[in-house]
């Protein structure tokens, strides 16, 4: 589906920054809008600009408080489809719920599912969204998905800031894959924890695959909760005999006191990116580093709008 409209950027109260600096690269204003609350706590929103025919774009990461965030998107997504957009895509930097992809014990919902189903049925033209905790999410929706990675620019990071002797460490096996890519382009080794988890946000490392003795050690993962997986993975590759110990992940969740847990563990830095806002985090710890996405997102949107191949952007 192609468009005759120009590029719009709108967004909620989710990540308005992310959305501005997104603006800054594509060379244009944020949408006008209002995005308030009435008294009673329910979502207010208007769109207060001309966007008949316009190809838009609203940057809504469904970040905590999740239930509020996704709330406003399809709220958002309503609105477009009623003033008569002619394609609205939902840019989604980080997609909550996707933990929930599966039926891994009895009774339990699929909640990535149900979202990706209200997402589509509240008018959703297109998704674009940014290392999915499942790759397979992307099946879930019946429009278009543009998967994003991350992995671009965290590369280009250690890449300009090498490590010596470098292993990079998928946390668990299902983390194999993109640690294996990390690996590849680094020109590291590659090991891997064996890593249960009995409930949710409780994991036990039981064994490190691979040597990491006397060598620099970089765990790779999707996102951070807790801090609760990365802090026992670096205890186990600390036992292990590891020198150095860095962590990077995509999408920095951080709840409770993960920030804290991460500044008393044996991780020298934890490199994150801007899909979630980081709010005090930075002045909380001196360890974390925060890497923009904008950029990648921009030129994404650049090219969905232009109909050019989205393909490159995902190495």
């Amino acid at each position: 589906m192609s468009t005759t409209g120009g590029i719009k950027v709108f967004s909620g109260n989710a990540h308005p920054e992310l959305a501005v600096e997104i603006c800054d690269h594509l060379g244009c204003e944020l949408g006008d809008a209002t995005a308030g609350r009435f008294s009673d706590g329910e979502f207010n929103f208007q769109i207060t600009e001309n966007v008949r025919g316009a190809d838009v774009f609203i940057v809504q990461p469904t970040c905590p408080p999740t239930d509020a965030n996704l709330m406003e998107l399809l709220i958002m997504l309503d609105a477009f489809c009623r003033s008569s957009a002619e394609r609205v895509t939902a840019v989604i930097p980080y997609y909550g719920y996707a933990r929930s992809d599966k039926k891994d014990r009895p009774r339990v919902p699929i909640a990535a599912k149900l979202a990706s189903n209200l997402i589509s049925k509240a008018g959703a033209h297109r998704v674009l969204t940014m290392d999915l905790h499942a790759a397979q999410i992307q099946g879930f929706f019946d429009i278009p998905v543009d998967h994003l990675y991350a992995a671009p620019v965290m590369i280009g990071y250690y890449q300009a800031n090498p490590m010596p002797n470098l292993t990079v460490v998928a946390p668990d096996t299902g983390g194999a894959e993109r640690a294996r890519a990390y690996a590849k382009r680094l020109g590291a080794e590659l090991a891997l924890c064996d890593k249960r988890r009995e409930k949710p946000n409780v994991a036990e490392v039981m064994n490190v695959v691979g040597d990491v003795r006397g060598r620099s050690c970089l765990i790779v993962d999707d996102m951070c909760d807790t801090g609760g997986s990365l802090t026992k993975v670096a205890r186990a590759l600390k036992e292990a005999g590891a020198e150095r110990i860095h962590a990077c992940f995509t999408h920095p969740v951080l709840s409770g006191c993960a920030v804290e847990k991460l500044g008393q563990s044996d991780i020298e830095q934890v490199v994150t990116t801007n899909t979630i806002p980081l709010g005090d985090c930075q002045s909380r710890s001196e360890h974390i580093k925060i890497l923009s996405i904008a950029p990648l997102l921009a030129q994404a949107i650049r090219s969905i709008h232009e109909e050019t191949s989205v393909s490159s952007l995902f190495v």
